[in-house]
């Protein structure tokens, strides 16, 4: 995990990062957005789409208005459902008459490890998006990427014109993806780190932390890290059985006490991922090889 760089930061302004994208930032800084939820915004002139319009304070609502102007809004657009990105589309909507559209509601009575794991109980799309399917505006098309794992509905959107993704929480730069069972699936976000490998994507652009410039490296390197944490629960649990809050000590040196829930959750992804394959068994809160 990359520190989180020295203020001032951009939050509340828009800044062009490539001819068709802004970006805005959110003031809901953490240990787990890094310096906030980036709001992007495609299109110029003539109609544009707000990907994850992130929380609905009122001081980003206003940024996002003076961003987007008087320019026509075709689409408001979420990567998924937790609080930190989704919220800010109803009101948006509201104000703009846009449609919402992109990743299914997802709303599960789950607490996690951290405030802004909570899903938005509000969110009400419009138009869900199926992997593949496109939306459309004056000079761009966002196709929709299905990459659950860290939460079953996460869609990623894909910039035809540009060759940009905008990954969400799926992959970022600064730091892994906190995947939380049950919705969280380690599984299945292995396998969406395997579709983002295979395609040739420019640059990501995050919710949360600087754009990737060296994309397919990065989900390489991603994908090596999360086998080697497989290869060390295995051991650690070859030496003695242990439970999951047990192995965050010996896995994770000189974190930051903030994040021992988040990683206790990411441990017990891998747990249940290890058990479906066969390679470790529990018992109660225990957990042991096969």
């Amino acid at each position: 995990m990359t520190a989180i760089p020295p203020k001032p930061w951009p939050t509340g302004t828009a800044e062009q990062i490539e001819p068709l994208v802004r970006r805005v930032l959110a003031p809901n800084p953490s240990p787990y957005t890094y310096t906030g939820t980036q709001t992007y915004i495609v299109g110029l002139g003539d109609g544009c789409a707000v990907i994850d319009p992130g929380p609905a304070t009122p001081d980003h609502l206003l940024a996002l208005d003076a961003a987007i102007g008087g320019e026509h809004v075709c689409a408001i657009m979420c990567t998924h459902t937790h609080r930190d990105h989704s919220p800010a589309a109803a009101p948006l909507a509201r104000r703009t008459g846009a449609p919402v559209v992109g990743c299914a509601p997802l709303v599960l009575d789950d607490s996690g490890p951290r405030v802004d794991a909570a899903f938005d109980r509000d969110y009400s799309p419009d138009r869900v998006l199926d992997d593949g399917e496109a939306m459309t505006g004056p000079g761009w098309t966002l196709h929709a990427v299905a990459t659950p794992g860290h939460v079953s509905n996460h869609l990623c959107f894909a910039l035809e014109e540009s060759g940009a993704l905008f990954t969400g929480d799926h992959v970022m730069g600064w730091s892994t993806s906190v995947i939380v069972p049950p919705d969280g699936d380690m599984a299945d976000y292995m396998r969406s780190l395997e579709i983002l490998q295979d395609r040739e994507d420019r640059i990501y652009y995050p919710a949360h932390g600087p754009a990737v410039t060296k994309p397919r490296q990065l989900v390489r390197g991603m994908i090596g890290h999360r086998r080697q944490r497989e290869n060390q629960i295995v051991r650690l649990l070859g030496e003695a059985p242990h439970h999951a809050a047990g192995l965050v000590p010996k896995m994770y040196k000189g974190l930051d006490p903030r994040l021992t829930g988040a990683a206790e959750m990411s441990v017990t992804a891998h747990l249940i991922d290890l058990e479906r394959r066969g390679l470790v068994a529990r018992s109660g809160d225990t957990w042991q090889t096969s």
